[in-house]
């Protein structure tokens, strides 16, 4: 097997000898010209994005820049899906549910097979989403998480918006109940990070503060539509000019009680009337959610049984299609929005978009693909595993077997052991791929998004938002313009004496 990884440029001056005769960046002008798109994915790529992802300070920034304007010129664009999902409030398209992905693990290989997929199935309907919590446990920062989006896009061929989304951007309800303007701080924060690396689709997700105690279903729903709109408030304030960000709400939080639809129109009472409220202070129309998440009786990651095996789960696909098409008919919105799915049997799938799922959340069977793959290098699981002993033994419940431990554990692992996934070897890594881009594919058929590039190429305008050029790289080149002057002026000199 190759042993050999792909290793990160160790300078810039490097990464631009590397790319010279392959694409022109001009800092200047603040873009990337790829000028051999064939050389550009056979190699460039891929240390571009390994800079991206394992160097640090300036190397990693110039390469995270270098990707997403690359990727620009390569008609690739970080995109709102706002407009498609209102498109289906209005009824103009039904019975489409988009994969949201979350891609915890060998993010880039497993991108590509995403992206592989959807050339097959021509289908452009599809997000790659990091909850919050699993930006911190993957040790995933948003800057990099798109650079892998950009990059997979790139070395596949892809051409078209890509949509990237901050999956549960949660309130923590301890934090909350300490240090609430501290909590709302901290996710204004993320999500300001995450807006300026391209993630143009926010999930904002209050329902931890859903207060089931009180009296009226107003009452419970008050405080998560306070908040709610409040980051809707702010999302609007800070997005690209031309750019609605899509932002999803929950009434439900995954893994508690159903949601029902006197749940929704309490919430969407409240919100809307907070908008209201918001709209008038500011003087402007502020653009409201477009999806609303809810809980039909999945939880995250499934439930594991003593042997490792998963138990079955009941989903209340009625109660999914009432919510969906109340959110429609009342709102406008796109749809309800299903977590907690991907562990489902894959029969299941089909029935997301009989009840008019906007969309749906998928991420640990993934996950679970990647680890149990025989492909897999053993004394690596062996070594993440004794890692979670040594480190997270404090997570495991009296009476879990090994196998339930391990399984709810080992995302604890991705981030730490995050290298070492990166440099098993390329057979190994391709088949696990090959594996997983079989899923992707039958997903994106079974939830009738094949053959959506139409659709997506109908609703989803281009808008172009360029990112800051980093200093480093404008200084690197300015330092390349003096030296070449200096060389022209010496030799000029030795002209005239001779």
């Amino acid at each position: 097997m190759t042993t050999q990884p792909i290793q990160p440029f160790g300078a810039i001056d490097e990464m631009l000898a590397a790319l010279d005769g392959v694409a022109r960046v001009d800092a200047d002008r603040g873009t990337v010209s790829v000028l051999d798109a064939g050389r550009f994915r056979d190699s460039g790529i891929d240390r571009l994005i390994a800079t991206a992802v394992f160097a640090e300070g300036l190397e990693r920034d110039v390469a995270r820049w270098i990707i997403r304007a690359a990727a620009a010129d390569l008609g690739i664009w970080p995109a709102s899906i706002h407009t498609l999902y209102m498109a289906a409030g209005r009824g103009e398209y039904a019975h489409r549910t988009a994969p949201a992905i979350n891609v915890r693990a060998l993010t880039y290989d497993t991108m590509r097979a995403v992206f592989r997929a959807a050339l097959a199935n021509d289908c452009k309907i599809m997000l790659f989403e990091l909850a919050r919590s699993e930006t911190s446990y993957t040790q995933q920062r948003p800057g990099e998480y798109a650079s892998n989006v950009f990059a997979a896009a790139i070395k596949e061929g892809f051409r078209g918006p890509v949509f990237i989304q901050g999956d549960h951007y949660q309130i923590s309800l301890k934090k909350w109940g300490t240090d609430a303007e501290g909590e709302l701080d901290a996710l204004r924060d993320l999500t300001t990070e995450a807006i300026a690396a391209g993630y143009f689709n926010i999930d904002v997700d209050a329902s931890t503060i859903v207060d089931l105690s009180l009296p009226t279903l107003a009452e419970q729903q008050q405080g998560n539509a306070h908040v709610t709109a409040t980051f809707t408030q702010f999302i609007r304030e800070i997005e690209p000019e031309g750019v609605t960000v899509s932002i999803g709400g929950e009434i439900g939080e995954v893994g508690l009680r159903n949601s029902t639809v006197q749940d929704l129109h309490a919430f969407m009472n409240a919100y809307m009337t907070e908008l209201q409220d918001r709209e008038r202070m500011a003087g402007r129309n502020l653009a409201g959610i477009s999806k609303i998440s809810v809980q039909t009786g999945t939880s995250h990651g499934g439930v594991v049984l003593p042997d490792g095996s998963i138990a079955d789960v009941a989903v209340d696909f009625q109660t999914l299609k009432e919510l969906s098409e109340a959110a429609r008919v009342d709102y406008g919105l796109g749809g309800a929005v299903q977590h907690g799915a991907s562990t489902l049997p894959e029969e299941a799938f089909g029935h997301f978009a009989d009840a008019g799922a906007i969309e749906v959340h998928l991420a640990t069977a993934f996950q679970n693909q990647i680890f149990e793959n025989p492909a897999f290098p053993g004394d690596l699981r062996d070594e993440m595993y004794t890692y979670l002993d040594q480190n997270h033994a404090d997570e495991r419940k009296e009476g879990q077997t090994d196998a339930q431990f391990y399984y709810g554990a080992r995302k604890r692992a991705l981030g730490p052991f995050k290298r070492q996934m990166w440099d098993i070897p390329v057979e190994a890594r391709d088949q696990i791929a090959g594996a997983l881009e079989q899923s992707f594919s039958l997903l994106m058929q079974r939830l009738r998004v094949a053959g959506s590039a139409d659709l997506v190429d109908r609703f989803v305008p281009r808008v172009d938002v360029p990112a800051p050029v980093p200093q480093a790289l404008t200084q690197t080149l300015a330092g390349e313009k003096v030296h070449a002057m200096v060389g022209a002026e010496e030799t000029l000199e030795e002209v005239e004496g001779e």
